[in-house]
């Protein structure tokens, strides 16, 4: 995306200047997806076909920054472990022009409404951003393919929606059963609005309706989409989710959502005009878009690198999570889980990778690491504090011998936050108004539920069951590969505990 180029060539990264070119594998993460080598940004066209979890996403196939973007692809069977295939739609180069390959969709066009399939198969066709740095445009294109993803031919008619403009991109097209026809949301940066386009073949659109601006519009707008979810598991009740990528003051990785109603033309959200719904809390997650699934929508971002260099590969994904819609007593709101089908892998892992008990006593502190076993930066964890006494309760990570530095992941009952605190360990990495990030979050029964999720350089935190959720990159020391349970909640504090080790996945 074009915002990366002026995110990343700022003051927050500077990623023209020198870039790490030692190996780095102390922080390659073993169960979020990194591409095999170079830059790596948005997901794109994640779709699920024939039992297979096809990952399309941003990629620079020649160095470790951005630029040359181009769509990299890896398939998956249980979201996760991949397999890493050539690069499925490179950028293009004429005598005239550069196009770069930016963020879009991938649709199975079962009835072949495009007429781009052959042999009586249903081609899979590509609706994404056409980038053209020297003419600074940006139109929406189409490529498609017949060999299952692996290969894309692109359309002649390009582009299919050309409005003239240096900002417009990121359509996100799905298939309307209502109308009979296919919709789009792509968005105008600048103008924070999302606009909807429908088609009867992929290649002719016609403009629908307009959202926006609500919310958070201190930033440009992009990577829209917008899905249909149960509330409270009720199929009965069903309403719309709509996410936007903003980036923001604080830092560049900032996404929103709306809740509402959408009849296959116009979105009207129920979200006050001034209310910002956050989807993740912490300084990182970017740029996501889902899996539609036929019983549910899972969802994968880019986790944003920031200031860390690593090497011979930049960024990863998160983990995919399971979007939901619950009633609280503020309204509709979103929670996101790891996804159904990674957590039922955990359980199938071998007895020496987990250690599980109902009832573990911590009292002030508790080492669960120890030499052979939990101490390589790569587990996940799931613990419930009683919270009903006073005193944070949580993690302590990346912890050095000495316990000098470290990072914490916890709970303040006091004033209802979960938190990461980076203070001690990440002062040159980070901007120092993200060393500290928090989300409200209210207790249930006096009971908090963490699940979280380190992979050697990534950290995402889940509470209460992905009411709130924290994402950051961390960049550990050699010696730093300590995990401690802590309580500042009396000497008696007991937890129950799930601990899986994830090396090796």
């Amino acid at each position: 995306m074009k915002r990366i180029l002026l995110l990343f060539l700022g003051s927050l990264c500077a990623v023209s200047v020198v870039t790490a070119q030692t190996a780095t594998p102390q922080w390659r993460p073993s169960y979020h997806f990194t591409a095999p080598k170079n830059w790596l940004n948005d997901p794109n066209g994640p779709i699920f076909i024939n039992g297979v979890y096809h990952l399309y996403y941003q990629h620079n196939p020649f160095e470790n920054k951005w630029g040359h973007m181009s769509w990299g692809h890896a398939t998956s069977t249980d979201l996760l472990r991949w397999k890493h295939l050539p690069v499925a739609i490179p950028e293009i180069e004429t005598p005239d022009t550069t196009t770069w390959i930016f963020s879009g969709s991938i649709v199975a066009d079962a009835k072949n409404t495009s007429g781009f399939g052959k042999d009586g198969k249903a081609p899979l066709v590509a609706i994404y951003t056409a980038d053209q740095p020297k003419q600074k445009k940006e139109t929406q294109a189409l490529a498609y393919s017949n060999d299952g993803g692996t290969t894309f031919t692109q359309f002649k008619g390009n582009p299919v929606i050309d409005l003239g403009l240096k900002d417009f991109r990121d359509p996100n097209v799905f298939w309307h059963e209502p109308t009979g026809k296919w919709v789009m949301a792509v968005a105008l940066p600048a103008a924070h609005k999302i606009q909807f386009y429908s088609s009867g073949d992929l290649k002719k659109w016609d403009l629908l309706s307009e959202f926006g601006p609500q919310g958070y519009t201190r930033h440009v707008w992009e990577c829209p989409f917008i899905v249909p979810l149960p509330v409270d598991g009720n199929p009965g009740k069903i309403k719309w989710l709509m996410m936007v990528s903003s980036g923001g003051e604080r830092h560049p990785a900032f996404m929103q959502y709306f809740v509402g109603d959408f009849d296959g033309k116009t979105f009207k959200s129920d979200t006050p005009d001034k209310t910002i719904l956050t989807v993740d809390h912490g300084d990182t997650f970017y740029a996501a878009i889902p899996y539609r699934l036929p019983d549910r929508h899972t969802l994968i971002g880019w986790l944003m690198p920031g200031k860390g260099e690593t090497f011979p590969w930049r960024g990863q994904m998160s983990i995919p999570r399971d979007l939901g819609l619950v009633t609280t007593a503020d309204g509709i709101r979103l929670v996101q889980r790891p996804a159904q089908l990674v957590t039922a892998a955990l359980e199938r892992l071998p007895a020496e990778k987990k250690f599980i008990s109902k009832s573990f006593t911590i009292g002030k502190e508790k080492l669960l690491s120890k030499t052979g076993k939990f101490e390589e930066n790569c587990w996940w964890l799931e613990v419930e504090f009683d919270v009903s006494k006073a005193g944070r309760q949580g993690v302590r990570l990346a912890a050095d011998p000495e316990k000098k530095t470290f990072i914490e992941a916890g709970y303040d009952p006091g004033k209802k936050q979960l938190y990461v605190d980076c203070r001690t360990a990440e002062k040159d990495r980070k901007e120092p108004q993200n060393l500290f990030q928090v989300a409200d979050l209210k207790a249930k029964n006096g009971k908090i539920k963490l699940r979280v999720l380190f992979d050697r350089s990534s950290l995402e935190v889940f509470g209460n069951d992905g009411e709130a959720v924290i994402s950051t990159l961390v960049y550990p020391q050699a010696n730093a590969r300590q995990l401690w349970l802590f309580s500042d909640a009396g000497s008696g504090a007991t937890a129950s505990l799930k601990l899986f080790d994830m090396t090796g996945i």
